[in-house]
């Protein structure tokens, strides 16, 4: 009788996992007041179209540079334009790719910044903007980004650039590969410095490419600012001759006057004219201003001023860092677990350029149906849409907080034995 109520025990068991294995869910929506404009994260979310009124351009600013453009660090956001994508020679405001290029060079441990770097005939003989090193001196990674950032050294920049990548034509290519990688469309160097820059020659930018590039440098690297907003600063010269001290004062006017500034690289030939990226931020929100080809250099300042100002007036960005504590754990079929935890595939962020009404922003939560195991950390199962007086602003997916292995036949008879018996 004890076995035949073992067997019966056993048959039931299996019954279960049959009907156990047989899951069905459905999407889960939640739609919940978003007022939080907490600003401390850096976003990487979707961003739609701007509440009230779209990005700015025309006559708002008057600026007299061929070419000009303002734009919104976290979210990329086009808030002012003028020939934006026009091709045009960009002299030494190409150093903020090469700045880039040493700062993901540093990133990845190939250099450090104690590093020595010795400088070579060819980059001793750049010209033009110069700390005036000599061949075989030698200077630290730190040293020479001072040199570039605040003295637009052509020298330095070359030696960086040799440094990094064995040539200044190795160097180059990798500058082309990022921009490609950035989408910067109408952009192809020719040099890592832009000293005797010329269109014909193949060496060309606009400034919405210098604005995605500096984007790229100011958001990733922001330890630049450390360089590139210091007024006036020094370095040792140490050659045969003995050591000598050569001072370094910043291109960049801005650095002494204009609040949040943040960098970030001037440059000018007698092609060129006067160019400008000037980025700066304010109340959690970092602002990028390009004037490419402005008549002097007064003008490419108060220029690129004047959007900066335009833009922190009439600007303001919207962040969402606390949509994780919106999410829930939710259903998956097949796998060691019942439900998976979830988390926001990024924080949303989204830039407004007229007054705004927090309260009117909402979010739909929504998850995906049928969700099967096995199933990878950081997987898409969801997304956030937010919307600002029902007008859709953006979205960011929902990813899986952690990897959920597929059940096999003996998760789910240990599973059914456990349900069992709690039932008992």
């Amino acid at each position: 009788m004890k076995k035949r109520g073992q067997w019966y025990l056993l048959l039931f068991c299996f019954l279960y996992i049959a009907g156990f294995s047989r899951i069905t869910e459905r999407p889960v929506f939640a739609e919940t007041n978003a007022s939080s404009e907490d600003a401390n994260a850096t976003s990487e979310g979707t961003n739609g179209a701007s509440g009230g009124t779209n990005g700015a351009s025309g006559g708002t600013v008057d600026v007299s540079a061929v070419s000009a453009v303002l734009i919104e660090g976290a979210t990329g956001e086009i808030l002012y334009e003028k020939d934006k994508d026009k091709e045009l020679v960009p002299a030494s405001i190409t150093k903020i790719m090469t700045l880039t290029l040493i700062f993901e060079a540093l990133d990845s441990k190939k250099i450090s910044l104690d590093d020595s770097v010795t400088v070579s005939e060819y980059a001793a003989g750049m010209g033009g903007s110069q700390v005036f090193l000599e061949p075989n001196e030698t200077q630290t990674v730190n040293d020479m980004i001072k040199c570039i950032s605040i003295a637009s050294a052509n020298d330095a920049a070359t030696a960086m650039a040799e440094k990094i990548a064995g040539s200044e034509e190795a160097f180059v290519k990798k500058m082309n590969e990022k921009a490609k990688a950035l989408g910067m469309e109408h952009t192809q160097f020719k040099n890592c410095t832009g000293l005797d820059d010329d269109i014909t020659s193949g060496h060309y930018s606009s400034a919405y490419d210098v604005a995605l590039m500096s984007r790229e440098l100011i958001t990733k690297h922001p330890e630049i600012s450390k360089y590139s907003t210091v007024w006036m600063d020094k370095i040792t010269h140490k050659t045969k001759k003995g050591e000598s001290e050569f001072g370094l004062t910043n291109t960049n006017k801005l650095v002494r006057f204009y609040d949040g500034i943040t960098g970030l690289k001037t440059g000018s030939t007698s092609k060129a004219k006067y160019c400008l990226s000037a980025t700066a931020r304010r109340n959690d929100m970092d602002l990028i201003a390009v004037v490419m080809a402005a008549p002097d250099h007064k003008k490419r300042f108060s220029e690129a001023q004047a959007l900066l100002d335009y833009g922190f007036a009439n600007c303001s960005i919207y962040k969402d860092p606390d949509i994780a504590g919106s999410l829930e754990e939710v259903p998956i079929q097949g796998g060691t677990k019942n439900t998976v935890k979830t988390a926001p595939g990024s924080i949303f962020s989204h830039t407004f350029t007229s007054e705004t009404d927090t309260d009117l922003i909402t979010k739909k939560i929504t998850y995906a149906e049928n969700i099967k195991a096995p199933l990878e950390q950081g997987a898409v199962i969801g997304s956030v849409e937010y919307l600002y007086d029902n007008n859709s602003i953006g979205s960011i997916e929902i990813v899986a907080a952690e990897p959920v292995a597929e059940a096999g036949f003996t998760d789910y008879f240990m599973d059914a034995l456990r349900k069992l018996f709690h039932k008992m």
